[in-house]
């Protein structure tokens, strides 16, 4: 079952100095049980993208347009806001990168939880706190009749991520987008959170969707592979095919850049300039300022996302297309 379908995402917001174009014609889906990754640097578009997607934008003084916007067979354009606010938590749930942001201090655990249970079914508050603890359980919280008492002040940050799954996860939703969740973490708290969702997703069949500006995030997590750069796609394929073949040169300088890609030591390789300003982006390609390859026809022409090996995409008019048969 096709969950989520994009196709040509625009959202910009107005400012005092004119527009920001935040997301310039993204296009991707997710099936049923699949797991997607949308990565790129900070500013890239890859949180409002998904934030489009629930409509979780203030609306103005953004603007979102595209050619179809769909959340488990939900045209999420036309959609108003009583069901929009029904397929958030049932049909999709976002994990946010911080929790203290998302969660109210002056609530238990237990209340919010509960809480947000009983927005989507009909149960009491008992039972909607006897499936707060038993979601706690399952992500593995320890003492959860306890924890279901306690305020956020008094979790760690990896007891409040995985408080955050849990109620992402308390309506059973078909598919869970994960916005940076392990960025403020430590690197064994990380492991154990990835692998808790990795777990979760086999086990239930969701989709998942994992916004993040590390690659090693992405190749432990994720099936397919989405690159945004510049509110824009610069490549998507298969994770594996996008580690080994890589296409655009952006997506090569950002696997330059991650630690131990190459045997043995080396410098890391930095990518020089700085990420366009979304208000006066570049014309042409939105990476030619910063790419070793550019041409004067980089300035001026927008490339087109072609296929230039099977199953994966990319847009560099100096990779030629692949030729079907």
């Amino acid at each position: 079952m096709r969950l989520v379908e994009i196709e040509d995402l625009q959202v910009t917001f107005s400012q005092h100095d004119g527009l920001v174009q935040a997301v310039r014609g993204v296009s991707f889906g997710l099936d049923s049980g699949e797991s997607l990754g949308i990565v790129g640097e900070s500013g890239s578009g890859k949180s409002v993208t998904c934030s489009a997607l629930l409509r979780l934008l203030r609306e103005p003084p953004a603007k979102i347009t595209a050619r179809r916007m769909s959340l488990g067979g939900h045209d999420m354009l036309k959609a108003d806001a009583r069901t929009i606010s029904g397929l958030r938590g049932r049909v999709a749930a976002m994990v946010f990168q911080d929790p203290m942001t998302s969660l109210d201090p002056v609530f238990t655990i237990g209340h919010q939880i509960a809480e947000t249970i009983m927005v989507h079914r009909r149960v009491s508050k008992a039972e909607a706190l006897a499936q707060a603890i038993e979601q706690l359980r399952r992500v593995e919280i320890k003492k959860p009749e306890s924890v279901i008492k306690q305020y956020p002040h008094q979790l760690s940050g990896g007891m409040l991520q995985r408080t955050m799954i849990a109620m992402a996860l308390s309506c059973q939703p078909d598919v869970l987008i994960a916005d940076e969740p392990t960025t403020a973490l430590d690197v064994t708290i990380q492991a154990q959170i990835l692998q808790l969702i990795k777990d979760i997703q086999a086990e239930t069949g969701m989709g998942l969707i994992m916004i993040t500006h590390d690659l090693g995030v992405v190749a432990e997590t994720v099936d397919r592979v989405v690159v945004l750069y510049g509110g824009k796609v610069m490549e998507t394929g298969p994770v594996e095919q996008i580690f080994e073949a890589p296409v655009h040169p952006y997506t090569k300088a950002l696997l330059n850049s991650i630690p131990g890609q190459v045997a043995g030591k080396r410098r890391l390789v930095e990518i020089s300039g700085s990420s366009p300003n979304p208000t006066h982006p570049p014309a042409g390609c939105p990476f030619h300022p910063r790419c070793p390859m550019a041409t004067i026809e980089c300035r001026r022409v927008v490339p087109p996302l072609e296929t230039k090996a099977p199953g994966q995409q990319a847009a560099c008019i100096h990779v030629p297309a692949l030729v079907a048969a």
